[in-house]
């Protein structure tokens, strides 16, 4: 695992000891004396941990962590504050200034390696989904992850899954008010409950009688609707090898009994707020794939999914022998419509033949709006002359039917051409069976409008 990680620490000698350990890690590793060098590093070079002192001059770490978190540029790198300051107060102030952990002075080796291992994990999948919504919208980075995805007013659902009813009551009594809570005395039924509700986080205790706690975090972290649902664990004193285990299997964080409020509010909503933040990056991908491929006038596909798609409904057909067939329709005299009743009446047109062609044809076709007035079908499993009647039947329901246009409920006549074309046996090609459907059309517009014609070769 390759990463880069910015240790900042006044005292030389702390930062030596830092990147000794890191090194032998083979994480590559940058260093800042100071807090405006250490935001200046996260601002213009890619780090993907920081660690980070407490007491420095000038400018202490939890100023430096409240501003790198309210930083778009910068909020999503994760922070470990790093001190010899013990209370439980202290941990609380660096979670609420947004820190994703604190560790203590001397830090155990092994529990820092596997925290930074762990939070590197995370960043990464971070990072992809910033690059995918970076490079998938019109807008900036900064605007889309400057939003306030993590409100803090809104109730977070958490699952605790505890067998010990007095821990159960203690922690209810902690996140009165706090979080909406659901029990599982059960792991076993636990697990179907993550899987089956969606929790912004889960806690699981260690103390349970006859079950390995570490075989649920792992059970959940395999199951797709769970794997990125934060993990916390409710570990006992002594229990230093399971809780660095289950960081290693990916639980998210922990918290040592017996567990103070404070930090159990700070941890949980620090999880929170970072599975709203990826949970609103992949949203975001998502919505603007959609975006990328969905006509916005109309709700079909548009052309960019016709042209990456048809290629690969034509391979299937010709691999299994067969029928597919394509019709292009083109509204007959769209212009003038468009010139009678304004853009916002010819748009009313295309979106009410969009929903009658959709009516018309089956789920497995593919209807594309191909440009302006011009529309796609491709259709599997279709043979030319039933491809032939599908559109004259389409043609028949749009010159039947009025169009409504305007507030007034005015309606116009609407017709429609339609061009026929299907896969030929032997050599064929995508381009040529969209030429002979396109030639089809010319006729049928050349040859008086609101016809079909098929072309078979």
């Amino acid at each position: 695992m390759t990463a880069r990680i910015l240790v900042v620490d006044d005292i030389p000698a702390n930062v030596r000891l830092l990147e000794v350990r890191l090194l032998a890690e083979y994480f590559e590793v940058l260093t800042a004396t100071n807090g405006p060098d250490a935001i200046e590093t996260c601002e213009n070079g890619k780090v993907d941990v920081v660690l980070l002192d407490v007491m420095m001059p000038d400018m202490d770490g939890f100023e430096v962590c409240r501003r790198l978190k309210s930083d778009p540029a910068t909020s999503h790198i994760p922070v470990v504050m790093i001190t010899a300051l013990d209370q439980v107060s202290d941990r609380v102030r660096g979670l609420e200034a947004g820190a994703d952990d604190f560790l203590t002075k001397p830090v155990n080796d092994l529990q820092l390696m596997t925290r930074v291992k762990s939070l590197v994990r995370l960043k990464s999948l971070t990072d992809e989904l910033r690059l995918r919504a970076s490079t998938t919208r019109n807008i900036g980075i900064e605007e889309l992850l400057s939003r306030n995805f993590a409100s803090e007013d809104t109730t977070p659902k958490v699952l605790l899954i505890d067998e010990r009813k007095s821990s159960v009551e203690r922690i209810q009594k902690m996140l009165r008010d706090r979080a909406d809570l659901d029990i599982s005395s059960d792991p076993h039924a636990g697990f179907f409950q993550a899987a089956e509700t969606s929790y912004e986080c889960v806690m699981i205790s260690t103390a349970f009688a006859d079950f390995d706690p570490l075989r649920l975090c792992s059970q959940l972290r395999s199951l797709d609707r769970t794997r990125f649902v934060p993990i916390i664990l409710l570990a006992e004193e002594g229990e230093e090898e399971r809780i660095i285990r289950g960081l290693e299997l990916g639980i998210n964080d922990y918290l040592m009994r017996p567990i103070d409020q404070q930090e159990l509010t700070a941890r949980l909503r620090t999880q929170v707020r970072r599975k709203r933040y990826n949970d609103q990056l992949r949203a975001s991908v998502t919505q603007t794939i959609e975006m990328a491929v969905t006509d916005g006038l109309t709700g079909l596909h548009n052309r960019r999914y016709l042209d990456s798609h048809l290629q690969t409904l034509f391979d299937r057909a010709v691999a299994r022998r067969r029928p597919l067939s394509v019709m292009i329709t083109d509204l007959d005299r769209f212009k003038a419509i468009n010139d009678a009743h304004g853009h916002d009446g010819g748009d009313e047109v295309l979106r009410e033949f969009a929903r009658r062609l959709r009516k018309n044809v089956r789920g497995i076709d593919l209807a594309c709006r191909f440009g302006g007035e011009e529309f796609v079908v491709v259709m599997p499993d279709t043979e030319g002359a039933v491809a032939e009647k599908v559109a004259e039947r389409i043609r028949a329901e749009i010159a039947q039917a009025p169009f409504a246009i305007g507030q007034e409920g005015k309606t116009i006549e609407v017709t429609v051409s339609v061009g026929v074309s299907s896969v030929l046996k032997g050599v064929d090609t995508v381009a040529a069976l969209m030429k002979r459907a396109d030639l089809a059309l010319y006729e049928a517009k050349s040859g008086g409008r609101n016809r079909v014609v098929a072309k078979a070769a």
